[in-house]
């Protein structure tokens, strides 16, 4: 019965972190929030924003990492530009 309740071992936590132009205002802000938390296996928690440093950090737990392009175009999307992308895996 617990295993069923267990995750997946290839499951893994990883955390984000985008540096975004164009953020000016927590209205912006609300925008990539919301976009990113739709994202399947976003820990809708975790989603974190520095307005003034143009930051996004995140965690989420997929079998695959999000890729970089998805998140550019998700950043796009929203009216921003994605200028880096880093993700690592929780230890």
């Amino acid at each position: 019965m617990l295993s069923a309740l267990a995750l997946p071992a290839w499951s893994a936590d990883r955390e984000y972190q985008l540096r975004v132009d164009g953020l000016a205002c927590p209205y912006c802000a609300y925008g990539i929030e919301k976009k990113i938390r739709a994202l399947n296996g976003v820990d809708e928690d975790s989603v974190t924003i520095r307005i003034n440093e143009g930051l996004v950090v995140f965690q989420a737990d997929t079998e695959a990492p999000i890729g970089e392009a998805k998140l550019k175009q998700l950043i796009n999307d929203a009216g921003f530009t994605l200028r880096s992308f880093e993700h690592s895996e929780e230890k």
